[in-house]
C-alpha cells in the first residue's frame, strides 16, 4: 500500500498535465481555423491597400508629366522670344553648337 499511496500525487500530476496538453492543443486548433478564417479577410485587405499605393503612385506621376510639360512649353517659348529678338545670334550660337559637336563626334573616328 506504501507504494500505491506515493505514485498517487504522480499520478495526480500525470493527470493535470495531460489535461493541460489537451487544452493547449485545443487552443492551438482554435488559433489555426480562426488564422484560416482571417486570411480571405487579410488578403482583401493586402490587395486594396496595394491597389491603393498603385493608384497613389499613377496619380503622382501624372502630375509631374504635367509639370514637366509646362516647364518644357515655358522654356519653348522663352527660347522662341530669345531667337525672335536677336535672330543673328541665335543662329550663331547654333552654327557654333553644331561645329563643337561636329568636332567631338569626328574627334573619335581618327
Amino acid at each position: 500500500m506504501a507504494a500505491s499511496s506515493t505514485l498517487d500525487p504522480v499520478a495526480s500530476k500525470v493527470g493535470s498535465t495531460l489535461d493541460s496538453a489537451r487544452q493547449t492543443a485545443r487552443s492551438a486548433r482554435e488559433t489555426v481555423e480562426e488564422g484560416r478564417r482571417a486570411l480571405p479577410k487579410l488578403k482583401g485587405d493586402a490587395r486594396k491597400a496595394f491597389d491603393d499605393g498603385v493608384d497613389q503612385l499613377r496619380h503622382q506621376a501624372r502630375d509631374a508629366a504635367d509639370q514637366a510639360g509646362d516647364q518644357f512649353d515655358t522654356a519653348k517659348l522663352y527660347m522662341v522670344e530669345r531667337v525672335q529678338e536677336r535672330p543673328m545670334t541665335a543662329t550663331l550660337a547654333a552654327l557654333g553648337a553644331g561645329f563643337v559637336l561636329g568636332l567631338l563626334f569626328a574627334g573619335g573616328r581618327r
